[in-house]
């Protein structure tokens, strides 16, 4: 486990106060509650993960758009100036 749960001590580590009426039923909704939590917290670190390789590949999806538009515009000019050199 990578995290100290204060819950578990006696005394309690904060005010050094006993839990007596603290019993095995709130023990175990605590951990139900803390490995919500803990998922919680690690699908909105995989989502922030998500989110920054989801908006790489738009910045490198909108250079490869930007060239490629740079590339149909030139096409289209040399042919617009083929087409001029064409007699009629």
């Amino acid at each position: 486990m990578d995290h100290e749960s204060t819950f578990r001590k006696n005394p309690y580590a904060l005010t050094r106060l006993d839990f007596p009426n603290y019993s095995v039923l709130m023990d175990s909704e605590l951990e139900a509650l803390e490995d919500k939590v803990r998922k919680a917290a690690q699908l909105c670190q995989r989502l922030r993960d998500e989110n920054r390789d989801l908006r790489q590949k738009l910045s490198a999806l909108l250079g490869d758009k930007k060239q490629l538009s740079e590339k149909i515009d030139g096409a289209r000019a040399r042919l617009e100036n083929l087409l001029k050199q064409i007699p009629e």
